[in-house]
């Protein structure tokens, strides 16, 4: 069934963001996918109110997976734990969009749904409210018992993955080993090869220093972390070219063929890609054992309830997902 009409979990995000904004403007047109949105029932009704959308809302448990219509939303409910004004955020509700996140990646993983696509959530008030959280990412690696998943933003045909997340920069250094960066590179293997039909992908390594290092002048983890590590892959049979710097890296006559780029860190390969792709790129969770997907963009408070919010990014992880889905 799943391969017909992939069945996807939406979790709705931080309810004083966008997230259920652009969850009910995707739900305006119809989907070859089940769609369930996770969240309060009434705050998609009341915020469907404000945007002056139509929106007929099901929370039957037990309907039959169909493709989604236009205009309506299938709904896991998932009350809110206080009152929700559009872009003032509150810690009481960290709890609600912690099990809308919990419930749909439990659903994936005992065979409820094919895969889990994510709105945006805010760490801030996530941590204000006590709950550690650095991120989907971490979070559903955690939550799936994955000891390392890989995260890889696409824009069309441009995809960048991350050998770190969500690090503060001066920890970057220290987080980089060779063995570290063989199992990413192997995740992103598998993953290209699994779920974007790559037969042998090939993957442009970034230095982590300017220059790639300049041979050792401006920084050794090139010679003495990155280097081993693609060498080692390499002699696995895996298509890599790198550490190259990463200034030039995306110029598009070093770019032909190529079909990932592997960043050390999260601001060096990631500004690239969403200034290519901002507002229709994807976030995929690699390494999982679910398929999972967000939107590129944050949870833009200023946006909510305004009627300005655009859902592109959260349509294109909806198909991503889907495609994910009937990959394998």
């Amino acid at each position: 069934m799943s391969a017909a009409l992939p069945r996807l979990a939406l979790s709705s995000g931080e309810p004083a963001g966008v997230g259920p904004d652009i969850c009910i403007r995707s739900a305006q047109q119809a989907h070859a996918a089940h769609i369930t949105v996770l969240g309060d029932p009434d705050l998609f009704a009341s915020r469907a109110a404000a945007l002056g959308l139509p929106l007929d809302i099901d929370t039957d448990p037990h309907r039959t997976p169909a493709a989604q219509q236009a205009g309506h939303m299938h709904v896991m409910s998932v009350k809110l734990r206080s009152g929700c004004v559009p872009g003032k955020l509150d810690p009481a509700n960290a709890g609600y969009v912690i099990e809308m996140l919990e419930r749909g990646t439990d659903a994936c993983q005992h065979g409820g749904f094919d895969a889990l696509v994510t709105a945006p959530v805010h760490k801030g008030v996530i941590n204000d409210a006590g709950i550690p959280f650095t991120g989907h990412t971490e979070f559903l690696a955690e939550r799936c018992h994955t000891p390392h998943p890989v995260m890889l933003l696409a824009a069309g045909t441009l995809r960048v993955a991350l050998a770190t997340t969500h690090l503060p920069l001066k920890q970057v250094p220290a987080a980089l080993t060779s063995g570290s960066l063989v199992q990413t590179l192997r995740v992103l293997r598998q993953g290209l090869k699994q779920h974007f039909a790559l037969g042998e992908p090939h993957i442009l390594v970034l230095g982590l220093n300017p220059h790639a290092g300049e041979g050792g002048h401006l920084g050794r983890e090139e010679l003495d972390v990155i280097q081993p590590a693609c060498e080692l892959m390499r002699a696995e049979g895996m298509r890599l070219t790198g550490p190259v710097s990463a200034d030039t890296a995306f110029n598009p006559a070093r770019m032909g063929g190529i079909d990932a780029v592997l960043a050390m860190y999260h601001d060096q390969g990631l500004p690239v890609l969403k200034f290519a792709g901002f507002g229709h790129a994807v976030n995929i969770t690699l390494g999982l054992p679910i398929v999972r997907t967000s939107v590129d963009h944050g949870t833009a408070l200023e946006l909510a309830g305004t009627g300005r919010a655009e859902h592109a990014s959260l349509e294109a992880a909806l198909q991503t997902a889907m495609a994910m889905v009937r990959h394998g």
